[in-house]
């Protein structure tokens, strides 16, 4: 997976693109988020804190399609996360994801009905970022998890 090139997000035709090689995220599913900082506390329990906008958010999709059957999302300079999971006893099935531009910001959400200005818009799972690239990553399908097992735990 390494040797994958990420493919940046920087326009609206590069909206299209992705949208248009990964179905628009039809029949997809979100298999894992990684989130993280430039925040740590040292072994001798210094707090280290960044002053930029340091946080980051990774994000594992596989869909019901070949070519690519799983891509990656990676959110850099994130302004705001939001993660909704499905309720109990449905599904969490994206059948058409949202992805524009709003200024210097990407914005990612689950669901076609999703607006970022929509009172119910906490109501799925977001991203608004300054920052955004994929890659296909279409050797990751199946149950494994790529970020984490509980077992390294």
């Amino acid at each position: 997976m390494g040797t994958t090139l990420w493919n940046p997000i920087a326009s609206e035709a590069d909206v299209k693109h992705l949208l248009t090689i990964f179905g628009s995220f039809h029949d997809s599913c979100l298999r894992e988020v990684h989130v993280w900082t430039e925040h740590w506390v040292s072994p001798d329990l210094q707090m280290h804190c960044s002053g930029d906008l340091d946080t980051r958010v990774r994000l594992l999709v596989q869909r019901q399609f070949p070519n690519p059957s799983a891509i990656e999302l990676l959110f850099e300079r994130v302004v705001s996360f939001h993660l909704q999971p499905a309720p109990q006893n449905y599904d969490s099935i994206i059948f058409e994801a949202t992805m524009l531009l709003d200024g210097d910001v990407v914005l990612w959400a689950d669901s076609s009905d999703w607006t970022y200005t929509s009172e119910n818009r906490d109501s799925f799972t977001w991203v608004a970022a300054q920052k955004v690239s994929w890659r296909d990553a279409s050797e990751w399908m199946g149950s494994d998890l790529r970020y984490g097992s509980l077992d390294s735990h």
